[in-house]
């Protein structure tokens, strides 16, 4: 199946339209990781530190039921570039299977790991994310409480204002910063709760 669409869209690289040209160009850059996949999934598990990153890289886009585990595999990878890596892709794609993997990165024994994984769990959007965020705000990093104020934001729900409230009065101004943006984007409540 994806070698007769590979064949297709050669063949429209030869139409005399540029934009069907240009259309099938792209299509086949697009299908490539997917063409090597079963190569790709491999390569996640390979000694060399470098191609489990590209790998994961490569595979961000592909959308088949093979990557998801596997990506997942990596959360515990050994390496600490290869777990932040794997967290960024992974929340990018934004699948819900890999929330609680994406979760438990807030614990990692690694600060950009976890900064990483605050960022990723901003992206869903699901309030029931708010006390898993709310769990790291006494973290050391600076980096790591910024980056989970800035995700209760973007989530939006209004049980994170107590949480970013209570950071208004952090001692880093970075953080403060963040919380009072995330305040401006909280839900409202009902009619009765307007100025």
């Amino acid at each position: 199946m994806l070698e007769q669409r590979r064949k297709a869209l050669s063949e429209a690289l030869s139409d005399p339209e540029e934009g069907v040209r240009k259309a099938a160009a792209e299509a086949l850059a697009a299908l490539e990781p997917t063409l090597h996949l079963s190569m790709l999934v491999q390569g996640l598990q390979s000694p060399k530190r470098a191609e489990r990153i590209r790998c994961l890289y490569a595979l961000e886009s592909v959308r088949s039921p093979r990557v998801l585990p596997s990506m997942l595999n990596c959360l515990t990878d050994t390496d600490a570039d290869v777990r932040a890596t794997a967290v960024q892709v992974i929340g990018t794609r934004g699948e819900p299977r890999a929330l609680p993997e994406l979760a438990k990165r807030l614990r990692d024994e690694v600060a950009a790991v976890r900064m990483y994984a605050a960022e990723a769990l901003g992206g869903f959007r699901d309030a029931r994310l708010v006390p898993h965020l709310a769990s790291v705000l006494r973290d050391e990093d600076s980096g790591v409480v910024t980056a989970a104020v800035g995700s209760l934001g973007k989530i939006g729900s209004a049980a994170a204002e107590k949480y970013l409230l209570a950071m208004l009065r952090d001692r880093r101004p970075a953080v403060r910063a963040e919380a009072a943006r995330a305040l401006a984007l909280l839900e409202w409540g009902d009619a009765s709760d307007t100025l």
